[in-house]
């Protein structure tokens, strides 16, 4: 994906979008993206892309990104050394947000730590949440505070068999009173999710690349697209020299 315009029907939505991965070298290309607006991870990613040493991955990608919003989260399920590891992450540049779980594994609310660090000034992105009621803690634990995001899973509420657009319009909602904090709508699935997120209001939608790959997709004629769905069957039928 390299530097080129958003597809037209990209180009007039308000929703932002941020690459969502732990590859360097995907992150630096998509970093040619004017339209790419910011850059996430997670443990989970960074582990499945092989990264070994946290902090120089890190480091390598704000060195790369010194221009637009990087979130890194913390690794400890421990509230007093989540402070002390997202005060580290936060120094690493005025761009970065430390991302800090809804909860710890045991269920523990983060708001105080949220509250605290927030009103210290640390750029927060509150991750993993799925419900409203975690909307409103966290709203009321930013409120007067840095710059922060939060991150409400809307695809892993949708893998549940819920439809999330009512639920992030109402968290859009909820969030309003509060102009320095952004709703991110997180984990998506597919591309429509894009405009759904749009129309709910939300701020930001993250995207991993393989999402990002299909950005092209959009406003494609349908027609069209299922001619070349059935010439794709047809040329792996001959491929595989299959007989009747």
């Amino acid at each position: 994906m390299s530097a080129r315009p958003a597809p037209p029907v990209l180009s007039s939505l308000r929703v932002r979008l941020f690459a969502d991965g732990a590859d360097f070298d995907a992150i630096t290309e998509l970093a040619r993206n004017p339209w790419i607006r910011g850059f996430t991870t997670n443990p989970t990613l960074m582990r499945k892309a092989g990264v070994g040493d946290y902090e120089c991955f890190a480091r390598r990608v704000t060195a790369a990104i010194p221009d637009r919003p990087v979130s890194f989260e913390v690794i400890s399920d421990d509230f007093s050394e989540m402070e002390r590891q997202a005060r580290k992450i936060a120094s690493w540049g005025p761009n970065v947000f430390a991302k800090i779980p809804v909860t710890n594994t045991g269920g523990l609310s983060s708001a105080p730590l949220v509250r605290d660090l927030s009103a210290s000034g640390v750029r927060l992105n509150i991750t993993a949440l799925l419900t409203l009621e975690q909307v409103r803690t966290m709203a009321r634990a930013l409120e007067g505070g840095a710059p922060a995001y939060l991150s409400v899973f809307a695809g892993r509420i949708a893998d549940t068999g819920v439809d999330p657009a009512p639920l992030m319009a109402e968290a859009v909602r909820i969030l309003r009173p509060l102009p320095q904090v952004e709703l991110i709508w997180a984990s998506p699935r597919e591309v429509f999710n894009v405009f759904q997120a749009d129309a709910a209001g939300c701020h930001v939608i993250t995207a991993t690349l393989d999402i990002l790959q299909k950005l092209c997709l959009a406003g494609k004629d349908l027609t069209r697209f299922s001619q070349e769905t059935v010439a794709m069957f047809h040329n792996d039928a001959l491929a595989a020299g299959y007989s009747l």
